[in-house]
């Protein structure tokens, strides 16, 4: 007579997850492969992640991948190996997205707010301060903003509103007008001529009037057709209503000459 193997047929009847392990002649036990866990005859994986987060960080997301086997990931918002997450403020990073002159403030998990700082004004992802402040920081009216502070104009330094319309720089730049004005000593004038005061004056209000008075104290004429704002028949506002914390600029593509 020979030992009978109880494992030999069909795994001894355990689990194919399961170790059959030969005990006495015709009898045996199941005992579940690492990873698993039952009674041998049932043998199922265990998920980590079932208790306490698998190890995880309470701020990481466990992800089972195996019996027994998982991986950690910091959620949105938050960085590190997935075992410890710290978070990460958004406001650390580029101001948040928020404009320079913005203040960010993280709120919850991945928002935050932006706000202008005192004397700007805007949504707090584009910040605008005074007209001077503005006209400096634009190529397009750079050039204006130099020709207002070598003539010592400080009429638009108040709390306004004022209008202005501003040529470009390169307009400025080129005309061969400005260094005769200079000479003669009346680019003050013509400067004042391009500032309305009291008064913001938007891109669709303009379209709606006729004439409105300068700082010079001459008439501006305006004329609306096509789509196109034109002034004393001439100059075309090319770049329109850069609001700003005392008035609004916009931008032409000639000099008005009073």
């Amino acid at each position: 007579c020979s030992a009978i193997d109880a494992c030999e047929i069909s795994n001894g009847g355990c689990s194919a997850k399961a170790e059959c392990r030969r005990t006495t002649p015709g009898n045996r036990v199941c005992t579940c492969n690492a990873g698993y866990t039952g009674d041998g005859i049932a043998c199922i994986e265990i998920n980590p992640c079932l208790e306490n987060n698998g190890g995880c960080d309470r701020n990481a997301e466990c992800t089972q991948v195996g019996p027994n086997q998982a991986v950690c990931n910091c959620l949105k918002g938050y960085s590190g190996d997935g075992k410890r997450c710290t978070y990460i403020s958004l406001c650390s990073q580029n101001n948040g997205g928020c404009s320079e002159f913005a203040i960010c403030k993280d709120t919850e998990l991945t928002e935050r707010t932006c706000t202008c700082k005192d004397n700007y004004i805007g949504d707090g992802f584009k910040c605008r301060g005074n007209i001077f402040q503005e006209l400096l920081r634009d190529s397009n009216t750079s050039r204006f903003y130099f020709h207002l502070e070598a003539f010592s104009i400080r009429d638009i330094a108040g709390p306004g509103p004022f209008t202005l319309f501003v040529p470009r720089t390169d307009v400025l730049n080129s005309d061969p007008r400005v260094k005769n004005w200079i000479a003669r000593g009346v680019m003050a004038q013509v400067l004042r001529y391009h500032i309305v005061g009291c008064a913001s004056l938007m891109y669709n209000y303009l379209t709606t009037v006729n004439n409105i008075t300068s700082l010079h104290g001459d008439p501006i004429h305006i004329s609306y057709s096509q789509n196109s704002l034109v002034l004393n028949n001439k100059a075309e506002v090319i770049l329109s209503d850069a609001v700003s914390t005392n008035g609004v600029i916009h931008v032409i593509n000639q000099i008005l000459v009073p």
